[in-house]
């Protein structure tokens, strides 16, 4: 029995905690978290259209200009219907809204597909037209589950 207890007083109990495993994992993770979010950014697409944005109230009816996915300019004015027109066809007509009412409310409608420069363009063209103020319009965003 003394040979039992004598082996016993050789073994010392470790009060140490081994983290090397917990540091591999936490590289791992590390290298993980770092390749997937440099193919997260590249891979974003971005839809502006849709907005949590609240409606804007006018008290007269708006100019409406369209913008579709080609390119192509449309003016509605008020419930009427929209018509095609050239872009220096459409800064005619805005000159003549501005001028006749320069406080006229001026929305742009632009294709979610269309490149933002178009989109840039359109608002460059309505600020030569003498345009000060165009609000950019947008689809309520679909509440998801």
């Amino acid at each position: 029995m003394a040979a039992f207890s004598n082996r016993h007083k050789k073994r010392k109990l470790k009060s140490e905690i081994n983290v090397v495993p917990y540091i591999d994992v936490m590289l791992v993770l590390l290298v993980i978290f770092m390749i997937t979010a440099s193919v997260m950014n590249l891979g974003v697409e971005v839809n502006l259209p849709d907005s949590n944005a609240r409606p804007v109230e006018q008290a007269q009816d708006p100019v409406v200009v369209t913008v579709n996915a080609e390119g192509q300019y449309g003016l509605k004015l008020g419930d009427g219907p929209s018509e095609s027109l050239s872009a220096d066809a459409l800064a005619e007509k805005m000159r003549a809204f501005v001028a006749a009412n320069p406080k006229v409310p001026v929305f742009v409608a632009a294709d979610g597909a269309l490149p933002y420069q178009n989109v840039m363009d359109t608002m460059s063209l309505l600020q030569g037209a003498g345009v000060t103020k165009a609000a950019l319009m947008s689809e309520p965003r679909q509440a998801g589950p």
